[in-house]
Order: structure tokens, then C-alpha cells, then sequence
């Protein structure tokens, strides 16, 4: 794949690429003057006709916004915006719209699998021999060999990385169990059967994660070589692989995801459903008796990924509430709220902070639960919903971001507040937040100033350069389809990003579709699940009691 600089937007009217529900909220945005606007099919000819509104200024656009909102326009086909002689990509109108893009958001990771090879029948043109499979040293001594093979490769590098796996692997495993009916007849056409096919990637992860957790219940903060690879496919980067030391919150993240696992999968594989539970067991153990944080930080000579955090009180919270969840033992629940005389926040679901992740776990728990918390914890992403839906509003593009939001891996923060509404919705049972949302999916695909759809593959502007190794070493010009990338970040972190985005330019256009600009243009596991989440919120609904 060659690399670019930056490509223009050939565009000046936004809209989401992929397209909308005929009953949703559809509003495009110009920022232009204009006082009228045009839907038009695909032989031009006029299907709709309205006024725009102006919206006003944008400060993390720097724009002046004006809109057009085709809600009540319902009829399935597949159209353009015009206004003058300016017009949008094209998108659809259609009951299965999201059904694409949702697939490939949730088949990326079936591509970025480690430890195997990816066959034709399943990858197509994505194919790659087996990778990285040979035995791991443990750093610290550099002579004990273990097999930690399998899980996903986490970003555009080919590290895997314990607590960024929870995490992904946690969205995924809340989407299914919150909104099974978007993902219990999706095809994915991945090697398992038996189940669900996202319960079968998740799987996938899990063994790995298994894998970490040394015999005292201890588990691994990661596996990488001691430097990046170079830009080759997965099966040429021959380094030797390393198992990197013990950290608390890598030991609280697996122990929980396994036990929310444990749940999960007892009626499709009771073997495995107990090897979670172990797992779990085990990580609880082993906290029980180192009570302070072990952090984690590379060693000297190391350049991988460091996914270091400031403490581990959100990550034991989010492992004893899933305990509790699973086994009702009201041990659980004294150090739930023992955990909770700590400061952390409780809606949040990024790698860093697991509290909103054990206030789910808590809120969707079928034992006995104190009434007080439960109220406090659905409260909270309540109140956070309604916070977001005011900076939405203020936002010409309805993105629930503030200037400061915008740092590395800025487009995982517009899905997770995605997921704060659906969660929010999903315990009221309304539809209080789905059109906001809705909006952080329309913005991910195209309604944003720099008119990029930020997932490959999807949309007729898109990125399709991302800073993922086997998508500029497989010499195919088309990226592989759903990676979500990073998103802009007006902190340009590497040499790329800084001589292509002119200082003093506004946050949300602080952007390049390049594969050098790693601090704005990489993927990640955790920014695609997050995503997956919302899809799934958008394509599942709500079950109303």
C-alpha cells in the first residue's frame, strides 16, 4: 500500500456514508452559507426538498454550521444531499443500513488474530500465514519459555496486551449479553461454530488471556517483542516474543472479563465456562494478597506499548462486582463497597478506568443487590447521559466532545459515550438518548469537518491508511474493512502528524489519512469494540419490560 499525505475532502456537505433507519433522525451539515437544500437519487432527480437552519459557530470545528434535516424524508433508496452546487457522499435510506458495517467492525478482529494462520475462506485477499507462534522468554530472567500463542494482535503494532484485551473483550461480551438479538444471527463467516459467532471470536481472546495468568494467579501486563516490528505481515515479524512482569490491574482486568465470561458461555461449554471461573478465582486470590498496586512500566530498551494506569481501584471494583455477579457470594459484595470509598469514576469503560464496566456488572446482576447502590450506579450514567446530550447539542455536528476530549484515540471516546447513552436507555427501557446516540455513530461515519467516514471500507469518503502493519504490508491497495481508526487528536504525537496539522488548527479537524501519523490514524481492539457496542445498541434495541 502507498503511503499518501492528506487527501482532500471532495465534499462540503456531511453526512453519515453509511445512511440512516427511514424512521431516524437524519440531519446533514454544510459549512457554507446556504439557505436550501436538495435530496437527490441516484439519476438526479429530486426526491425531497427543504430549508436549512443556520446553526451558528463551531468552536472545535472552527466552522459556521448550517443544517439540513431530512428526518421525515423516509422512503429506501439511495441518495445524495445538494445545496447550490455543493453535494454530500452518497448514502442509504434502508431497514438493514448499519448491516455492513456492523459486520466488518466486528469481523476486524477476526483479522487481526494472532497466533494463526488466516485462511482464504475466511479472509479472502486477507489471507496470512501463521504468526508469531513460537514459545515467549519472560523477560526478567530471559530463559523461562511459556506458550502464550492465540488472542488478537491489539493495534497497528503486533503486541498483545492483557489489560486493552479485557476491555475489548468486555464491550463485546456487555453488547451480546445487553442486545443478543443484533448478534445471535450475524454470520461473520469465521472457523467456529456452536455459538454466536462474536461469542466464538471472544473465545478466541479469552484462551489467551488464560494464557497470562501464571500458576499464583498473577497474570502477565503483556507479550511483545522488546521493539516494535517493522512494516511487515504478521508472519515475517520473527523477533523473539516476551512475556512481560506481573501488574495488579492486568491480574483485577482478566479476572474480571473471565468471570463475565464464565456467565456468559456455561450454556454453550460448561468446561470452559469453569476454566474462567478458575481463572477469575485465582486473580482474586492473588490480590487478596498483594493489596497495593503493582503498575506497570516497559523496561529499559523496551519500546512497546507501556498501557500503563495511576492506580488499580476501578479495575478490583470492576473484578469483584462480575465475582458477585457470577457466585452471589456476599464476600463479593463487602468488597464492592469497600472498593467504592476509593475515587474513581463509575461510567467510565476505557482501558484506564473500569468503573462503569462494574456498575454494569453490578446493575445486571441476578442476585440480591442493595438497592441504594444499584440506584446510585443506573443515577450516574444517567446524569452522565444527560451531561453529554448538552454538549451534543452545542455541537454543530452533535458530537458529545469537548476541546479537551480531543487527545490519542479521540474516536474511542465519541463511541464510549455512545455506549454511556445506549447503557442509560438500556436501564430506563426508553429511548430517552438513541437519536444522541446515534449521532456519535453519524459522526464516526462521516457527519465531522473533515468528512471522513473513520472506518475502512465504509462510506464513499473514507480512511483507508491506517497505521496497522499487515494493511501496508499486504501490497493491497484496499484497506482491510472495519478498522475504526484513532480519530483527531489536537496533540499530534509523532513527526508525521506534526508536519501535516498546521499549529493553532481546530481540534476536531486535527487529522490525516496517513499510515505515518500513528497518533492520529491508528487502530486499536478497544476503539473497535467500542464501537460494536453502539451498533449493537442501534441494531438490537431496547427490551422493554
Amino acid at each position: 500500500m502507498d503511503k499518501i499525505t492528506v487527501k482532500r475532502c471532495p465534499f462540503k456537505i456531511f453526512v453519515n456514508q453509511t445512511g440512516y433507519y427511514p424512521d431516524s433522525r437524519k440531519i446533514a451539515v454544510m459549512n457554507f452559507p446556504c439557505e436550501s437544500f436538495r435530496i437527490i437519487d441516484s439519476g438526479e432527480v429530486c426526491r425531497y426538498e427543504g430549508k436549512t437552519e443556520l446553526f451558528g459557530y463551531d468552536e472545535n470545528s472552527g466552522d459556521t454550521v448550517y443544517r439540513a434535516d431530512f428526518t421525515d424524508f423516509t422512503e429506501e433508496g439511495t441518495y445524495r444531499v445538494t445545496s447550490g452546487n455543493e453535494k454530500s457522499a452518497e448514502f442509504s435510506i434502508a431497514e438493514n443500513v448499519y448491516d455492513k458495517v456492523f459486520g466488518d467492525v466486528l469481523k476486524a478482529f477476526y483479522y487481526l488474530r494472532c497466533g494463526c494462520g488466516l485462511e482464504e475462506k475466511y479472509a479472502g485477499v486477507y489471507k496470512h500465514g501463521k504468526c508469531h507462534t513460537s514459545p515467549a522468554l519472560l523477560y526478567d530472567d530471559k530463559k523461562t519459555e511459556t506458550d502464550v500463542s492465540g488472542g488478537w494482535h491489539d493495534a497497528g503494532d503486533y503486541g498483545r496486551y492483557v489489560t486493552a484485551g479485557a476491555c475489548a473483550a468486555a464491550h463485546l461480551l456487555y453488547a451480546y449479553k445487553m442486545f443478543p438479538t443484533a448478534f445471535e444471527k450475524r454470520q461473520l463467516n469465521i472457523p467456529e461454530s456452536g455459538m454466536p459467532d462474536i461469542l466464538a471470536e471472544c473465545r478466541y481472546e479469552l484462551e489467551w488471556l488464560m494464557k497470562m495468568q501464571r500458576e499464583d494467579g498473577g497474570v502477565y501486563h503483556k507479550v511483545t517483542t522488546e521493539r516494535h516490528a517493522p512494516f511487515v505481515m504478521p508472519e515475517d515479524d520473527n523477533g523473539q516474543l516476551y512475556v512481560f512482569a506481573v501488574s495488579s490491574s492486568a491480574t483485577a482486568d482478566c479476572g474480571a472479563v473471565c468471570a463475565l465470561a464464565s456467565g456468559i458461555y456455561e450454556k454453550y461449554d460448561k468446561s470452559f465456562s469453569e476454566g474462567l471461573r478458575i481463572t477469575a478465582e485465582k486473580a482474586c486470590l492473588w490480590l487478596e494478597k498483594n493489596p497495593e498496586f503493582i503498575g506497570f512500566k516497559n523496561p529499559d530498551g523496551c519500546n512497546t506499548g507501556g498501557y500503563g494506569e495511576r492506580d488499580d481501584y476501578s479495575n478490583r471494583f470492576w473484578l469483584y462486582a462480575e465475582m458477585y455477579a457470577l457466585t452471589g457470594d456476599k464476600k463479593y459484595h463487602d468488597k464492592i463497597k469497600k472498593s467504592l470509598e476509593n475515587n474513581f469514576p463509575l461510567t467510565a469503560m476505557g482501558y484506564t478506568e473500569m468503573g462503569g464496566l462494574g456498575a454494569l456488572a453490578y446493575l445486571l446482576c441476578g442476585y440480591e443487590t442493595d438497592k441504594v447502590l444499584a440506584k446510585q450506579f443506573s443515577d450516574n450514567f444517567r446524569r452522565e447521559a444527560e451531561r453529554l446530550k448538552n454538549i451534543s447539542d452545542k455541537c454543530g455536528y452533535g458530537c458529545a466532545m469537548e476541546e479537551k476530549d480531543f487527545y490519542w484515540g479521540s474516536n474511542m471516546l465519541v463511541m464510549v459515550r455512545g455506549m454511556i447513552f445506549a447503557v442509560s436507555d438500556y436501564f430506563e427501557k426508553k429511548s430517552t438518548y438513541k437519536n444522541y446516540a446515534a449521532a456519535q455513530l453519524n459522526y464516526l461515519l462521516g457527519v465531522n469537518p473533515t468528512g471522513y467516514s473513520y472506518v475502512t471500507g465504509n462510506g464513499e469518503f473514507r480512511c483507508n491508511y491506517p497505521h496497522l502493519r499487515p494493511a501496508n504490508a499486504d501490497g493491497i491497495d484496499e484497506c482491510i474493512p472495519g478498522m475504526v481508526s484513532g480519530g483527531p487528536n489536537r496533540f499530534p504525537g509523532d513527526r508525521a502528524a506534526e508536519m501535516l496539522i498546521p499549529k493553532g488548527t481546530p481540534p476536531m479537524k486535527c487529522y490525516a489519512d496517513n499510515v505515518d501519523c500513528y497518533s492520529l490514524n491508528e487502530i486499536t481492539i478497544y476503539w473497535n469494540s467500542s464501537a460494536v457496542f453502539v451498533l449493537g445498541y442501534l441494531c438490537g434495541g431496547i427490551t422493554k419490560s
